[in-house]
């Protein structure tokens, strides 16, 4: 099972889904892109999963042409207005997560844990969520 995250500039909401998944899922692969890739990953969006155990330090913004080479069964939009690629056999899935770039670390907590409560709901209706990671976690701060 194969799964893309997809928004604008890959820096925030795109990374941290992808992080999610890759901590959580069993038997997925997943990659995030954006339409307009940023320079590099928000810092907030680093010290907002590193509270939560996830490292996306080393993380490098992608576009749509970095990711596109193998097929997807799934594309998560995040809710924004990006031209998402059309991918042929990939169900589209869209989220309506708010964009935190350019907000406060309070902003930025509250979009981690509504992106962590979708990937974990996505993953648990795919029956890609081992038993033993479903999540039970209040929010932080």
């Amino acid at each position: 099972m194969r799964i893309l995250f997809a928004c604008v500039g890959n820096s925030c909401r795109s990374q941290m889904a992808e992080a999610f998944c890759r901590a959580l899922a069993r038997d997925v692969e997943c990659e995030s892109a954006g339409s307009n890739p940023a320079q590099s990953v928000a810092p907030h969006a680093i010290e907002v999963m590193k509270e939560v155990g996830i490292d996306i330090s080393r993380a490098r913004t992608k576009g749509f042409r970095d990711v596109i080479a193998g097929g997807f069964d799934y594309m998560v939009s995040m809710g924004c207005t990006v031209t998402c690629p059309f991918l042929p056999g990939t169900k589209e899935i869209r989220w309506e997560i708010p964009d935190p770039y350019g907000k406060g670390i309070k902003d930025y907590r509250h979009v981690r844990d509504l992106i962590r409560s979708e990937v974990t709901s996505l993953l648990a209706s795919l029956g890609h969520l081992p038993p033993d990671r479903r999540d039970n976690h209040q929010p932080l701060a």
